[in-house]
Order: structure tokens, then sequence, then C-alpha cells
């Protein structure tokens, strides 16, 4: 008698068992369809699934009745505990065993067919880590009661290399026409697609091969061009008895694509991120969203339509595809559209942006404030600020405006800079002008520009440098500490301070010239230096050579080395003397004669260098004008500044 707990013991056998069967129902128009969708839910190859039919479907009449498959698909259990087993090994992982891990490692497999009177085999070798084939499974399938021979030898080369996903004759069996698969051939309504439905054959009848099918799908009509070969050898491979299978389906048409705009710029701001380090850490004060783009610089390109690629039914009639439709290139503003008809390309330097669907090239750029939210600024057009230039910060454009304050950080541009406010530089700030700069005031900061500096209320404790005038204008109109040089003018109502803050002006010389011919009279006395100790050394070890005849190893060596080395400052010697004759020449013959203008008073203690001739100003003087004249610094009455300089309208790209 069997007891509660065998039964319940049997229950759980058997629900174990069902659930490693992994089974679900799918329905679908075709079988294939099924499976696919299956060994999706399933995770697994579609060749690991077995399938019963519940409910036969249908194609109806002229896509009336139509009935789908309905299939409970399950996997294969001998696959599940192949897993398992390998799993067990450490093989593979069970979550591995996809189609890609097997490409890599898979099981042996051969398929051994019956094909007019010929015995075939076709052999896929082991891959990887996958169980070889065992030649007696072999041979206890080409064993049959109506086989006539078979060259064992062949098959065991076969088995062992493979045949090329061929099927290859291995022998010969007795064949009965009578009992040979019978092929026929279903096509839809629509010309789109074609299945055969093969009876099973009887012993000794002849299979199914790849040729038979091909033949029968002809004899209906049905275009080799749309033969599935694929899938034809897979039913070879595996054959489906007495149920619809797919092996024909028409060549669809393919629509053109429609012409689109390929952009070479990021059109989305909210996607330009800032610069990433090597080491992973994000630089904030590079944030990079301005995307600077040169005149003649390509900005997008449209890429044409393509025409439709017309496809066929499965017996042959054309099917009709849509041409991509064409677009319009609308231009922004400062774009041009190049010669080939397809290129948009940048008219001018600037920042390039995608505007209501158009490409823009904008010269200016508006900021708020230059600070942590917009990073260090680099931009090739005009930068206008409305805001300040907050500490630490780069500014770098062709032309800069700052109407708030800028402060310890640096500017730097091709043309102009204005500053409403004033800069405070903390003894760090460093500005940089290829033309002008216009400031409210200067303090203790570094300054060099081409042309001119011009600034409304002090200069204090700065280093500036201008290629032609330094002009402080206004009420209080004062320089105090500091040293500046300019070629033409340097004008001020006050220059010094009666505490006697050291305060340096340098006029009628080319400032730029000056300071490499410094750095070469320095360069020069310290390699002379050099040239000459070793010159010394040589005149000892040359002696000692005479005296002795021969010197040590060591020694040797060491003359030819400082020998080596007095022969290249001897050479760099004479090319630094001559750049400083040229530099020297060029400073004699400036034609800037080069003035001190003082509206009000200068301090005692106050240097001042016209033409590199030194006044020292003892007593406070007013109302002076400092100049050159016959070697001579000299002074007379205060004269009003030789020029008149306005401040940039706008502000514009002049």
């Amino acid at each position: 008698m069997v007891d509660l707990e065998q039964i319940r013991m049997d229950m759980q056998e058997r629900l174990k068992k069902d659930k490693e069967l992994h089974a679900v129902i799918v329905n679908a128009d075709t079988i294939e369809e099924a499976l696919s969708d299956a060994s999706v839910q399933l995770d697994t190859r579609v060749a690991n699934l077995l399938f019963e039919v519940i409910e036969k479907g249908s194609d109806g009449f002229m896509g009336l009745g139509k009935k789908p498959w309905k299939l409970q698909i399950y996997q294969n259990p001998e696959t599940i505990n192949k897993v398992r087993k390998l799993a067990s090994e450490g093989l593979i992982s069970e979550d591995s065993f996809t189609e890609g891990a097997v490409n890599k490692n898979h099981d042996g497999l051969f398929f051994v067919r019956h094909f007019g009177s010929d015995i075939l085999i076709k052999v896929i070798p082991a891959m990887g880590t996958g169980e070889q084939i065992d030649i007696k499974d072999v041979f206890a399938e080409i064993k049959r009661p109506d086989t006539v021979e078979f060259d064992e030898e062949l098959i065991k080369k076969y088995v062992k290399n493979g045949t090329n996903d061929e099927y290859n004759v291995v022998g010969k069996y007795k064949h009965v026409q009578a009992g040979d698969v019978l092929i026929s051939v279903d096509t839809t309504k629509d010309e789109m697609k074609a299945s055969i439905v093969v009876t099973a054959p009887s012993m000794s009848g002849a299979e199914a091969s790849e040729e038979m099918i091909k033949r029968a799908l002809a004899t209906q009509g049905v275009i080799e061009q749309c033969f599935l070969t694929d899938k034809i050898k897979q039913f070879v491979d595996n054959p489906v008895y007495n149920t619809p299978f797919e092996v024909a389906a028409a060549i669809l048409p393919v629509d053109g694509r429609d012409a689109y705009i390929s952009y070479n710029f990021e059109t989305d701001p909210k996607k330009l991120r800032a610069k990433i380090s090597e080491s992973g850490q994000i630089n904030y004060k590079e944030l990079n969203q301005i995307q600077n783009v040169i005149a003649d610089q390509p900005l997008a390109t449209k890429i044409q339509a393509e025409r439709g690629r017309g496809g066929k039914t499965i017996f042959g009639r054309y099917l009709e595809a849509k041409n991509g439709k064409d677009i319009q290139i609308n231009l922004g503003t400062n774009v041009k559209l190049d010669r080939d008809g397809v290129t948009i390309k940048s008219q001018i330097d600037g920042e390039v942006m995608l505007v209501n669907g158009r490409i823009c090239v904008e010269p200016v750029k508006y900021l708020d404030a230059v600070n942590v939210k917009t990073g260090d600024v680099k931009f090739v057009g005009t930068v206008i600020i409305k805001g300040s230039v907050e500490e630490g910060y780069k500014v770098e454009a062709t032309n800069i405006e700052v109407n708030g304050i800028v402060d310890k950080s640096h500017l730097e541009a091709t043309g102009n800079i204005v500053v409403r406010q004033g800069i405070f530089g903390k003894g760090e700030g460093y500005i940089k002008a290829g033309k002008s700069l216009w400031a409210k005031f200067i303090n203790d900061a570094t300054v060099e520009v081409e042309e001119n500096v011009i600034v409304l209320d002090s200069i204090v404790n700065s280093n500036i440098t201008a290629m032609k005038n330094i002009l402080v204008r206004g009420k209080k109109a004062q320089i105090i500490g500091g040293h500046l040089l300019a070629t033409e003018e340097i004008c001020a109502k006050k220059i010094g301070s009666p505490g006697g803050v050291e305060t340096v002006l340098e006029v009628g010389i080319d400032p730029r010239a000056k300071k490499r011919l410094l750095e070469l009279q320095k360069k020069e006395a310290d390699s002379s230096k050099e040239a000459e100790n070793i010159s010394l050394d040589i005149q000892t070890l040359e002696q000692q050579k005479k005296l002795r005849k021969r010197l040590s190893q060591e020694k040797e060596t060491k003359l030819t080395t400082i020998k080596q080395r007095f022969k290249v400052l001897s050479a760099e010697i004479e090319e630094m003397n001559k750049e400083i004759d040229s530099i020297q020449s060029h400073l004699r013959e400036l034609k800037a004669v080069g003035k001190v203008k003082v509206e009000d008073t200068v301090y005692a203690g106050v240097k001042i260098y016209v033409r590199d001739v030194l006044d020292e100003v003892k007593i406070d003087t007013k109302k002076v004008t400092f100049f050159y004249d016959k070697s001579f610094s000299k002074r007379g009455d205060y004269e009003p500044p030789s020029m008149t300089i306005e401040e940039p309208d706008g502000y514009t790209t002049n």
C-alpha cells in the first residue's frame, strides 16, 4: 500500500522535473516564429528546443479564417543536464550558455541521411570543451538492415576532420522508391511565402535532400532568388514531417532613406561636457560650453536621399519601393553653402549653434559673468561679459569687454580689451592684448599690449608694457608704484607719491626689444664666464700632457669633453653678440623720441628713463615734460598728450 509520504515525494520529484522543462505556450503564424519567440523567453537557442503541437495553424482563404499555430515549447532536458554538468565542472556558467558562448564551445554533431540510393554523412566537429562524437554512434545509424555497403575508413576520416558543412557519400543502401518522402509546396495568396509539407519516409525510402526541395519549389514557379537556403539546410538536417515548414520568402522592397543633415558639432548644448583628465577627474574650469569655429570651416553636410530598392514576390512579381524624401537646406546667419551644394561652411570666426533648425555662427558671445558656471572661456570672436571675471579664471578671445571687475585672473585677446570697472590683479593678474586696453583702474597686475593702455583713474603697483602709449586721463589720473614701459608717451596728472613708493617709467624704447636685450646680455655674461673657466681648464690639462707626454684615460676624456663644450659655447656667444648688436642698433635708430608728460605733479623718488638715459626726480615737480635731446634727458613745460584715443564703439569686432 502506497502511503501519503510516498505520494508527496513522487509529486515533489515530478514538480522538480516539470520545472526543469522550462515550457512555454506560444501562439504564432508559423512554427519558426513560435520557436524564435520561445528562444527569447527561455533564453536559449532554437536548436535546444523541443515542441508539441496543441493546435495546428492555417493560412485560411485569402486571409479569411486565418488561424495561428499553438505550440507547447520546452528546452531539451538533455541540454539542461549537459549545461549543469559543464557548470559543475567549472567549464561554463549556466547563465553563459547562450548562442554566443556555444559558438566557442559546442559538442560535435553528425547527420546520416539517405538520398537516392546513397548513404551520406555530414559532420560538424566539436569545438573548445564540447563533447566529441562517438564513432560507435555513427556506425549504429549507418548499419541498418537495408545497408548494402559503406567505407569505414572514410567515415572515420570525416568524423575526425568534419565535412565542411556538406553531405558526403560514404556508402550504398537498398533503395525502394515507393518509400521515398513526398514533398508538397504551399504558397500564400499574397505570394510572400512558400512552405513545404514533407511526409516521413518508410524503411529504404529516400529522405528529402536540398536538391529535391529546391526542385519542388522551382516546379511550383518559386524563383531561386527567394529560396531560403539556410532554412532548407536546416530542414534537411532536422526534418519536421507532416508540418508546414517555410523554405522561401519574397525579397522585400527596401524604402530609400530620407535625406538628412550630418552635423560636425554637438547640436544639443546639454550634451557638452567638461574636460576629463586621464585620471578621470573633471576639470570644472574647462567646461567646453563654447563650440568655436573659424571662417570656411565645414559645419555640416547634407546626406542625399537614397533611392528605394525594389523587391520580388516568390513568383518574381516586382514589389515597388519608396524613394527617400529630399529636404531643403535652411541657412542661418554667417554661414554659406559650398560649391558642392551640400556642405555648409562658416563665413566668420565665432560660435556655432543650431537655432530653430538652422545653423548659425555668432561672432559675439554674451555672458553674465565668468565663474564656476562658465569655467574658463575660450572664444574666437568677441566676448561681452555683463558682470565680473572672478578670481582664478581665464578668458581668451578676439576681443573682450567686461562691464564689471576683473579679479586675479588671466585675460588674453588678439584684439582689444575693455574693462569698465577695473582690474584687481593681486600680484598675479595678467592682461595681454593684441591691440589696446581700456580700464577704469589697474591695481597690482601685469599688462602687455601691442598698442595703447588707456586708464581713467589710476595705475597702482603694476608692471605695464605698451608698444605705443600709456595714457591716464581722469579726475585722479595717477601712477603710483610699479614699472611702466612705452615706446612713445606716458601721460598722467600725478606720478609717484609723497611717500616715495618706487615708481619707474621708461619711454623712447622698444620694450620687447629691450627685454630681449637684457636676457641676452645676462646669458652672454654667464656663457662668457663659463667659457673662460673652461679655457683655463684646457690650458692646465694640455700643459700636463706636454710635461708628462700623456694623460690618464679619465683626464684625456675630460679634455675631449671640455674642448667640445668650449667649441659649442664659443659658437653660442658669437650668435648672441650678433643679436645683441642688432637689437642695440635697432634701439639707437628708433624714431620714437619718447616723452613722459605730467599735468600736475611728479613726486620725488620717481625714476624716468628716456631712451635709456635716467632722470631721477629729486624734488616734487609740477607741470613738466621729460624728453630726450642730444644724448641727454631734459625737462620742459607740460605738453598735452599727442594723441586722442576713443573707446571702441559698441563693442564691435574692429
